[in-house]
């Protein structure tokens, strides 16, 4: 299985969300140029460098009444056209021309992203809750830098 899509959007913040969006970034070992974190004990570093999440995934949640958008629950990178529910750990994806990661885990939700959800609803995206829905952490195995638009691919070692 190939599965193929492109990045809609690359996000940063100073630490918090939501996430903001700029046109490319550098990727290192560590994560995003630019890119801070509050909780240093459960985001960011090696094995959490990149957070992964679905526009397709986005929309369908606005649909549902969420306000959610692109950087709104932390996700470095949005994604568009992939099927998201294909995605699991041990999955290795090339961003672009440059960069390669590898899906480490699902993230599981925590209330800083509640005012994005109806109700304050933020295990919406939990993959406990609702599989298939949860946001993804990446380890970088080859740096480089990742632009709005590059495409995206699942790689097979």
């Amino acid at each position: 299985m190939n599965l193929k899509g492109s990045v809609f959007q690359i996000n940063v913040s100073n630490g918090g969300v939501p996430k903001l969006p700029r046109p490319e970034a550098l990727v290192s070992t560590e994560g995003l140029a630019g890119d801070r974190h509050h909780h240093l004990q459960v985001h960011g570093g090696v094995e959490r460098a990149l957070c992964l999440y679905s526009l397709e995934k986005i929309l369908a949640l606005q649909e549902e009444g969420h306000p959610i958008f692109p950087g709104a629950v932390g996700e470095n990178v949005t994604v568009a056209g992939v099927d998201w529910s294909q995605l699991a750990p041990g999955m290795r994806l090339s961003l672009g021309d440059e960069v390669l990661v590898e899906i480490r885990r699902f993230v599981t939700p925590c209330k800083t992203i509640a005012p994005f959800f109806i109700a304050g609803e933020y295990e919406r995206i939990s993959q406990t809750h609702h599989p298939g829905w949860a946001r993804l952490y990446a380890r970088v195995l080859q740096p480089g830098v990742i632009r709005v638009g590059d495409r995206l691919n699942t790689i097979f070692s």
